[in-house]
């Protein structure tokens, strides 16, 4: 059975980091959100590739490539766009309902470029 059922398209951000914390996580959380986004603020271990990179045919970073990818932007608007382009190209991918915003307010750890606190642009 895979990690993500068939069909299954979005995660809570509860499911996303069960599926995606830690070091023998079954899945990569994929931030799509543009640099400076990602610069103030990311989930640890989040691995980045924004959007607009993927739409102009760029590939996964190597640390996200053959796993099952759980991607995640703002709000959510761009991280759905974005595991439907994957899933065309092969990827098993689902995108957090509420993007970066729900995971912060839920309590999970945002930190900047540096390892510090950091905050959702």
């Amino acid at each position: 059975m895979s990690l993500f059922p068939a069909g299954e398209g979005r995660v809570t951000v509860d499911e996303a980091a069960r599926h995606t914390r830690g070091a023998d996580a079954p899945a990569v959380l994929l931030d799509v959100r543009e640099q400076r986004e990602w610069d103030a603020g990311h989930a640890p271990g989040a691995v980045y590739a924004p959007l607009s990179g993927l739409v102009a045919g760029a590939a996964l970073p190597e640390a996200a490539q053959a796993r099952p990818l759980v991607v995640i932007c703002r709000s959510g608007q761009r991280s759905q766009q974005a595991a439907e382009l994957l899933a065309a190209r092969g990827a098993r991918a689902v995108d957090v309902t509420g993007g970066m915003r729900a995971w912060a307010a839920a309590g999970y750890p945002v930190v900047d470029e540096h390892g510090n606190s950091g905050s959702i642009a």
